[in-house]
């Protein structure tokens, strides 16, 4: 099943709010576990990272997440998993990426979110580009 990911510009705190919020009805949730990948402002040298620019090669990203949602559910138990990553404009300091994993227990999620990050960072073909103050550019490592 394919789920909205991508969400132009930055993932909002009420965003992050709000989809907690929903899961206060879904009573056979005993933990979730949060990841928030924020832009940071590092230097490259001597240019400090003002915002990062992501792009993806959409299709093939929502393949590549919706494998990654079958993997999780199929190696661990849980009750619910979402994944949203930011497109266009993400300046420092703002939310890019939000995994929300949610189980039964506590042992799963924890797991389960490093899992599920490594997998994204590692099988999604999302770039991100870094925009220095001065203007200047490069793309962006994941690591």
């Amino acid at each position: 099943m394919s789920k909205k990911v991508f969400i132009e510009g930055a993932i909002t705190p009420e965003f992050i709010a709000d989809s907690i919020a929903k899961h206060q009805g879904k009573h056979t949730i005993g933990a979730h576990n949060i990841f928030l990948g924020q832009v940071r402002a590092d230097v490259h040298e001597e240019n400090v990272v003002k915002a990062i620019e992501y792009t993806a090669y959409e299709e093939m990203a929502n393949e590549a997440l919706t494998a990654i949602r079958e993997k999780a559910f199929a190696e661990f138990d849980l009750v619910c998993m979402h994944i949203y990553h930011s497109l266009g404009v993400v300046n420092t300091g703002e939310i890019c990426l939000f995994v929300f994993v949610s189980a039964g227990h506590r042992t799963q999620v924890y797991e389960a979110t490093e899992t599920i990050v490594n997998w994204i960072k590692t099988e999604v073909p999302i770039f991100g580009k870094e925009i220095f103050e001065n203007e200047d550019f490069i793309w962006k490592q994941n690591k």
